[in-house]
């Protein structure tokens, strides 16, 4: 039978389908051994994203894709209890903790604080540090997280004993697998401390930054949280933060970061500094400030805390020197040279240096700075009495040219202040000076030239380390403070007084002369609060001067007709 193209194609189907459900009978495919079952595995904790400067985010390598937790990368490394080590030598004392790799305390062995009795001056703000939970040398992370890991931990430390005497090497490591952090300190024979850290997660470099936090400087001493100041130093000039103009609330949540090729940067007070100099090119500073409660007298105040950190712009390990020590201008110039800006001399700095190192070379042959200054008041009216003496003859011509400029006076009397034709009384007045070789302000050059003296000392006394404490006799303990008694500006008044009565005067309106014998009264009244020191250079110029007035009135007087004569002085 012949079968059509139709019949033939479902035979075909149909065969094909009875094959396929015989070899799907008779040849399964063998079954897998089932799987044991097992928990699910846990979430693994995500570290928060390293925001370095230049990096943008970047993912933690401390978990895979898929939350699968990573492997560490590195050995863990961490001490079982907190350790107290401490350094010193004969300039300073401190005491560092493997608790964060800290510093707890820095003692400088040759300052005292102002308390009663005095104790070393520990730099280390610790009412605050303990409050804030935030110590000197503490590490510097971008992540919050990291960083709270890296400044918490308990570090291992080299060596193992607990008190150094410098030089010495203490070195901080630890890791808890993926991070990893590493600080090395050499402390030399001076202020100057060699400082190197670092940090890495699983592998891969930060940017680390290490921070003096918790506040700087004496505490003893009024108003000290408002004397503390960061500061950075770049193409040799220093410049200030200052978080009063920045905003505290501003300052605390964002701090303020400069990048630069800085020569130094840090946190100073009046008197001390603690100055990070890097051994590498460029460097990042960051400041901010924070809040401490105080509580005195049952009340509670909020304190600012001045805070910083120093670092490396680009990840890696930083090596820099950190200075901690008084504001010596010595010292500060061999670290470097523009550090001498931190004592601020101010615009009278380029008077203020050159008597300093006067003084102090004067200090070597009388070691002290109270009879220092007296010598050295001495000396600077002694150099100055050549100059008195010439304001003397400058008086005396004066004396000559004043009938015909009290004429002139007379002769314009009826014109107002305002009235153009007032100009000529001034151009015949000068003309008659001319004539006469007068200098109508000629008596008061010495007392012009010295007001710059005045200043710089007043800056070189209030800044100055040397005077810092100084005592000179009796109840002054120092000559950087005011007279507790207020002795010396009593006196300094006095003698101030009594020369103004015994100089001829250059002006002859009897209005003129009281308000002229009022002066050393109100000058006296506005240095009763200021260092001790200068007052009492002050006053050794007045009696210095009362002494030369004396000499010139015996030698070389005015005519007893004289209209400059003082007529209630006797000399």
């Amino acid at each position: 039978m012949k079968l059509s193209d139709e019949q033939r194609a479902g035979l075909a189907l149909l065969l094909m389908v009875l094959v396929l459900m015989l070899w799907s009978r008779f040849y399964k495919p063998p079954v897998p051994p089932k799987a044991p079952e097992t928990n699910p595995p846990a979430a693994s904790v995500q570290r928060p994203s390293t925001l370095g400067p230049g990096m943008g985010n970047v993912q933690a390598a401390g978990a895979q894709a898929g939350g699968e937790p990573a492997p560490a990368t590195v050995p863990v490394k961490e001490a079982k209890s907190e350790q107290t080590i401490v350094v010193e030598n004969g300039l300073y004392r401190v005491e560092l903790s493997n608790r964060g790799g800290v510093a707890r305390s820095w003692t400088l062995n040759k300052y005292h604080d102002n308390e009663n009795p005095p104790k070393p001056l520990d730099l280390v703000n610790t009412a605050a540090a303990e409050q804030l939970k935030a110590w000197p040398l503490s590490i510097r992370l971008e992540d919050p997280k990291l960083d709270a890991e890296a400044n918490s931990a308990l570090y291992t430390v080299t060596p193992s004993g607990s008190d150094l005497h410098a030089p010495a090497e203490v070195d901080f490591e630890w890791s808890d697998g993926h991070l990893q952090v590493s600080k090395r300190l050499e402390f030399g024979i001076g202020y100057e401390v060699e400082l190197n850290v670092s940090a890495t997660l699983d592998g891969k470099a930060l940017p680390v930054g290490v921070a003096w936090r918790g506040g700087f400087g004496d505490q003893s001493v009024s108003s000290a949280a408002s004397l503390v100041e960061v500061f950075y130093s770049e193409n040799g000039k220093i410049e200030y933060f200052n978080y009063k103009k920045l905003g505290i609330k501003d300052h605390q949540d964002q701090p303020a970061q400069v990048n630069g090729f800085m020569e130094a940067a840090g946190i100073e007070d009046t008197f001390f500094t603690a100055a990070f100099l890097p051994n590498q090119p460029g460097m990042t500073l960051w400041d901010w400030t924070q809040q401490q409660s105080v509580t005195n007298e049952g009340k509670t105040t909020q304190q600012p805390v001045a805070e910083m950190a120093a670092g490396p712009q680009t990840p890696g390990s930083w090596s820099t020197r950190l200075y901690v020590g008084p504001k010596d201008l010595t010292e500060l110039g061999k670290l470097q040279p523009s550090l001498t800006g931190l004592v601020q001399f101010g615009y009278m700095s380029f008077v203020a240096k050159p008597l300093l190192r006067l003084l102090k070379w004067i200090y070597k042959y009388v070691p002290n700075y109270g009879w220092d200054i007296i010598l050295l008041t001495l000396a600077i009216n002694m150099a100055l009495f050549p100059l008195k003496v010439k304001s003397w003859h400058s008086m005396k011509k004066m004396q000559k040219a004043m009938p015909r400029i009290k004429a002139i006076q007379e002769k314009y009397k009826k014109y107002s202040m305002r009235d153009p034709r007032r100009k000529g009384m001034q151009e015949e007045m000068s003309a008659i000076y001319k004539e006469e070789g007068a200098n109508p302000v000629g008596g008061c050059l010495p007392q012009l030239i010295q007001m710059p003296i005045w200043f710089a000392l007043y800056r070189m006394l209030q800044y100055s380390i040397e005077l810092r404490h100084a005592p000179w006799i009796g109840w002054i303990h120092d000559l950087s403070a005011r007279d507790p008694y207020f002795i010396l500006p009593i006196l300094m008044t006095v003698a101030m007084y009594y020369m103004t009565k015994m100089t001829p005067q250059t002006v002859t309106d009897p209005a003129q002369q009281k308000m002229m014998m009022l002066m050393p009264l109100a000058f006296g009244i506005f240095l009763f609060m200021y260092s001790s020191g200068l007052v009492l250079y002050i006053f050794t110029s007045s009696v210095v001067g009362i002494a030369q007035q004396l000499y010139l009135n015996r030698n070389d007087p005015l005519p007893s007709n004289s209209p400059f004569k003082n007529k209630p002085a006797k000399a």
